[in-house]
């Protein structure tokens, strides 16, 4: 008979967990104190109903770029209404758009209702810009246009000029459109054409990781507002706070890691969160972002880490990079696909280290054995291998990833294991 299950709300921990995640405005930003200072410096033009100033944020993830926009343009929103100042905030995010051209689509069917959209393609690049230049002027006022993530536009920038330039080019004549552009890409800025930097550039704002005291500050509000009084033990602040340092200075990170340790501390019906719940979460997390890391690979660069595994797993690592290619190579001939080359399996170990996911070390033998690289993993093999699990499933399992494979509860396969690959 299945067990009776019901739930019951637990608030003993949190107030308001939903403060710890990313899409949470304060009502302060700390840590920030600079930065603010000079977006606040480069919007001021809008509220004197002056021409909007081209505002270009970069840096890293997590470090306040966006939470920063939000959090002024909600007070210029509020402080526009006061005066009397025409004002429009178009917002959006550029995460799966990698042309001007969707860019431009996008932004025209925000300015439209819903029943007057246009489609995605089908439309001469001018004329999908003919749209834009209508709804601007239709809207009127002072416009700000913000594309957050704006890199993954990579080269095809033309909107980053055309926007900025079609008041001084006559394309409209009621609105004063200004763009801010965030960027999580730190060279995104210097490869842009000249043109489009003069343009966008015109006001840059650099956001720096944020250090350890900044991200705890960050945390300590956020905390205020998501827990209890004293839900937390006096050194899970400071500890999500280095940790958060360590991971480039991403306060979202941090958050995540303070908002997991919370869970776990829950889930345990644990009346305090302590130092060894935020240990558990961060190996919880780090796990999650390893595996999803392997999961975006590449089928040939997922072959290269399935032939490293094997090794792994047989006990045999760390191994050149000629013994990976050599299995790599097995592997490829076993399902039909034709392998790359050595030289290109070298740039995907590479690129796995890079990731943090393997681990490359120089050798050098002098004349007898010459240069070259070992390589092993990072993380656990079961880790590895269940992130893998659909390419495992595909290419069969090697004896190496036998005992992984079977006793693993993460792993399921669409046949039962009847027949490993034998090593080569």
């Amino acid at each position: 008979m299945p067990p009776d299950i019901s739930f019951t709300p637990d608030n003993d921990l949190y107030k308001n967990r939903d403060t710890l995640f990313e899409d949470y405005t304060p009502d302060t930003i700390v840590g920030r104190d600079t930065e603010l200072e000079q977006y606040h410096e480069a919007l001021q033009p809008v509220i004197n109903g002056e021409r909007p100033s081209n505002i270009f944020l970069y840096g890293k993830t997590g470090v306040g770029k966006t939470a920063a926009t939000k959090f002024l343009l909600d007070r210029l929103q509020r402080d526009a209404d006061q005066y009397d100042v025409d004002l429009t905030v178009i917002y959006l995010n550029c995460e799966d758009l990698s042309k001007s051209y969707q860019i431009a689509v996008k932004l025209v069917n925000e300015l439209r209702d819903p029943s007057d959209q246009i489609s995605e393609t089908g439309h001469p690049g001018y004329k999908v810009y003919e749209y834009l230049w209508d709804e601007l002027d239709a809207v009127g006022g002072t416009i700000l246009v913000v594309l957050d993530e704006v890199d993954n536009i990579g080269d095809d920038d033309s909107i980053l000029y055309q926007i900025p330039r079609a008041r001084s080019n006559e394309h409209i004549t009621n609105a004063k459109v200004g763009i801010i552009g965030i960027s999580n890409d730190l060279s995104f800025r210097d490869n842009l054409s000249a043109k489009v930097r003069s343009s966008l550039c015109e006001k840059a704002i650099s956001f720096p990781p944020y250090d350890a005291p900044e991200l705890q500050d960050v945390l300590q509000q956020r905390a205020d507002t998501a827990f209890h009084d004293d839900a937390l033990a006096d050194d899970v602040l400071p500890l999500c706070a280095a940790y958060g340092a360590q991971d480039a200075g991403d306060a979202r990170k941090a958050l995540d890691l303070l908002r997991e340790a919370g869970d776990i501390a829950r889930a345990a019906d644990a009346d305090h969160v302590h130092d060894h719940h935020v240990e558990k979460a961060r190996d919880k997390l780090e796990r999650e972002e390893v595996m999803d890391g392997i999961a975006d690979l590449a089928e040939h660069q997922q072959l290269t880490l399935y032939a490293l595994a094997t090794f792994e797993g047989d006990d045999e690592t760390p191994v050149s990079s000629s013994t990976v290619y050599d299995r790599y190579q097995s592997l490829c001939h076993y399902i039909g696909s034709d392998p790359r080359s050595a030289r290109r399996v070298r740039d995907f170990l590479k690129e796995l280290a890079d990731l943090s996911i393997t681990a490359r070390t120089p050798q050098n033998e002098g004349l007898s054995g010459g240069k070259y690289h070992d390589h092993d993993l990072k993380h656990d093999l079961e880790t590895v291998v269940v992130a893998m699990a659909d390419l495992v499933d595909y290419v069969g399992v090697h004896e190496g990833i036998e005992d992984v494979v079977r006793s693993s509860d993460e792993i399921v396969l669409s046949s039962d294991i009847d027949a490993t690959l034998s090593p080569d």
